[in-house]
């Protein structure tokens, strides 16, 4: 059985995400390539901040581009160290479900790689989550890697 040529990975720089990524980082080890990808918004750090302090860990949604380049810094070395030997990044400006996807697609993925952030959550259940959108949307696989207890 032939495995993944392409595996893309979302992160948006929180200790869950990384989990997910070094899972990625894993299934691709050196005969696939790793694409990390970061979703984002525009924010000042003043925004930012203030978001952190209302928000808590929801505060994510709304890192600027510079947290994000920084969260794919530390995500490509989260992928390193777990054994992954061809890592790109990607940071696209836009909400994360649309991001991944549409990398995806662009990239000619065979694997979607998520945490299950926000699946068991009220929110996550009325709302919608990542996982259990891009699940529902992408045209090739998709692993939603547990990253809560």
């Amino acid at each position: 059985m032939a495995g993944y040529r392409k595996v893309v990975v979302g992160t948006d720089g929180s200790s869950p995400s990384m989990h997910a990524v070094r899972r990625a980082a894993e299934l691709a080890g050196d005969s696939a390539e790793l694409v990390i990808v970061c979703a984002y918004y525009p924010n000042s750090r003043r925004d930012v901040e203030r978001a952190q302090d209302e928000m808590g860990q929801e505060a994510f949604q709304v890192v600027g581009s510079a947290p994000a380049e920084d969260s794919l810094r530390d995500a490509t070395d989260h992928a390193r160290s777990a054994g992954a030997g061809s890592v790109d990044t990607v940071s696209v400006l836009g909400p994360p479900i649309d991001s991944l996807i549409e990398t995806a697609e662009r990239r000619s993925a065979d694997l979607l790689v998520v945490g299950s952030r926000g699946l068991n959550t009220l929110k996550g259940r009325i709302l919608g989550s990542v996982p259990s959108e891009v699940s529902r949307r992408s045209e090739c696989d998709v692993l939603v890697v547990r990253t809560t207890r």
